[in-house]
């Protein structure tokens, strides 16, 4: 996907980043605020981010570091679970020659 003036603000959706044929979806939608970080390095999480991402008190949840950007994601680790059972699947059906190309 390159940065033409139609997609520069359009980014495919976490579900269905490897489908090529997916939907894109709007960057702007992607975000949900901006917090503060407190004296004791706490940030709230949005109201609307927790119900739309199923983020309850007390779930766990993973702080994972940007591997090119300074930046940090927040993942529940069910969240995280999923995505590398996912990662694992795609990489045996890429083993055994049932997809072409891994991404």
């Amino acid at each position: 996907m390159g940065l033409s003036p139609q997609n520069a603000k359009r980014v495919r959706c976490m579900k269905s980043m490897n489908d090529k044929n997916s939907p894109l979806c709007d960057f702007d939608d992607a975000v949900y605020g901006v917090a503060t970080i407190g004296e004791r390095g706490q940030i709230v999480i949005p109201a609307e981010a927790r119900t739309e991402l199923g983020l309850e008190p007390g779930d766990k949840v993973m702080i994972v570091r940007h591997f090119k950007m300074p930046a940090v994601m927040i993942m529940k680790i069910s969240t995280m679970r999923q995505f590398l059972n996912d990662m694992a699947e795609h990489l045996d059906r890429v083993e055994t020659r049932e997809v072409e190309e891994p991404f």
